[in-house]
């Protein structure tokens, strides 16, 4: 069963953006979308009921905050989406389930709705479709252009307070988001796991184990923090040829 949502923004570049988000999402599926909210008023108040309604507040006629008072009924959750911070508290009493601040990633997008939807046998858990095999990033040295990173290139990506590295098999991009954004990116891939709180690997790309130290197919060296110790060392055991001692 998907969740059946709504989008009301009147930038048709916010509802592009956000349509592509949900197209990304296997369990989410878009019924409706909306530039104009008088008609967003008019056609919802008079429909069935939905999962989600995306709102945005700055609009003309009626603005976000407005609509919502007469549409909060017809949904389970309410999710602004706006590029001012300074509306959360208006929101939040009109019993808005989440906010989402623009520019907001894929990342904080899937986190929001997994956060609201949580994995029941009743409410399918959000995933990234397989058969995506890439991303988009900006990356910080190419004047924050967008730059496609695939799956399979991905070495390792480490943690640096306020941006990541990711380290590619044919180059090394910087870029500002987070590396838990970038862990709800990898969870749904199999190949990737985290050995420090720093680093998410691939683990195909392991090429020496020294004691407590990964050294990866680009010489980069990890130690394998504490927490994340178990989780490699079975990995590693999952992996390793027994042989018979005589």
């Amino acid at each position: 069963m998907k969740l059946k949502c709504i989008v009301i923004d009147d930038d048709i570049l916010a509802v592009n953006g956000i349509t592509a988000y949900i197209n990304n999402l296997t369990n989410v599926e878009l019924v409706k979308s909306y530039t104009d909210p008088v008609q967003a008023l008019n056609e919802i108040t008079a429909r069935e009921n939905v999962d989600i309604i995306f709102i945005d507040v700055d609009m003309p006629m009626i603005s976000g905050l407005e609509l919502s008072k007469s549409i909060r009924h017809k949904t389970d959750k309410l999710i602004f989406t706006t590029s001012h911070s300074k509306y959360a508290y208006e929101a939040f009493e009109i019993y808005a389930s989440a906010y989402l601040l623009k520019p907001y990633t894929f990342a904080r997008f899937a986190e929001t709705i997994n956060h609201l939807f949580p994995h029941t046998p009743s409410v399918p858990h959000v995933q990234v479709k397989q058969e995506d095999d890439y991303f988009f990033v900006r990356n910080k040295s190419e004047k924050n252009n967008l730059i496609k990173v695939r799956y399979a290139d991905i070495v390792a990506v480490e943690s640096l307070q306020n941006y990541v590295r990711i380290f590619t098999l044919s180059e090394t991009i910087v870029s500002y988001i987070a590396l838990s954004e970038v862990k709800i990116i990898l969870k749904d891939y199999q190949n990737f796991l985290q050995a420090h709180r720093s680093f998410i690997i691939a683990k195909n790309y392991i090429e020496k184990i020294e004691g407590n130290t990964l050294k990866m197919i680009n010489d980069l060296t990890i130690n394998i923090g504490n927490n994340y110790r178990e989780s490699i060392q079975e990995y590693i055991r999952e992996k390793t040829i027994k042989t018979n001692r005589s």
